[in-house]
């Protein structure tokens, strides 16, 4: 995704606005960018939120999912937009935003992990607690495609790791 932020005084609140550019989001995943918006907006309290942010996709959906499983990674994306810090290039995050700024699990983490892998991603940032699964094992997952896979538990964690900078 793409998110640029123009900064004009109306409207006032900040406005979010998803341009479709080929790219259909089903309700869950909209759902997660609607409170990721406001999980920014809510953990940038010093800046005054005003004008319209824009959010348009640049790519497939590489599993084929919609649901909430991008929100922490929307969230960490509206946050270093209304900062003006930086993502590192080729780190990617999967969970959810749960109350408190946890990163609430998710499903298909392998075949995320194999996306990110072929999408050209050196690090994935996965819930706390999903590393390893009855299913899964990410640590030997990540070897074979040369990927580094880190658990976070918070939004705060994810930012750090993604940006070099707190919120």
């Amino acid at each position: 995704m793409m998110m640029w932020w123009d900064k004009k005084p109306e409207p006032n609140p900040v406005q979010l606005q998803w341009l479709l550019a080929g790219v259909r989001l089903g309700n869950d995943h909209l759902g997660a960018m609607a409170q990721a918006f406001t999980y920014a907006i809510e953990h940038t309290p010093s800046i005054q939120h005003h004008g319209t942010v824009s959010v348009q996709g640049v790519a497939y959906r590489p599993t084929g999912s919609d649901g909430p499983s991008a929100g922490a990674a929307m969230a960490v994306g509206f946050i270093a937009l209304f900062k003006g810090d930086h993502i590192q290039r080729g780190i990617a995050l999967t969970g959810t935003i749960e109350p408190g700024g946890q990163i609430g699990p998710v499903g298909s983490i392998p075949d995320k992990i194999r996306a990110a892998a072929r999408e050209g991603y050196r690090t994935v940032l996965v819930p706390q607690g999903q590393m390893h699964d009855s299913q899964w094992n990410l640590i030997e997952l990540g070897f074979q495609l040369n990927v580094t896979v880190k658990e976070v538990d918070t939004i705060d964690e994810a930012y750090q790791l993604m940006t070099g900078q707190r919120i």
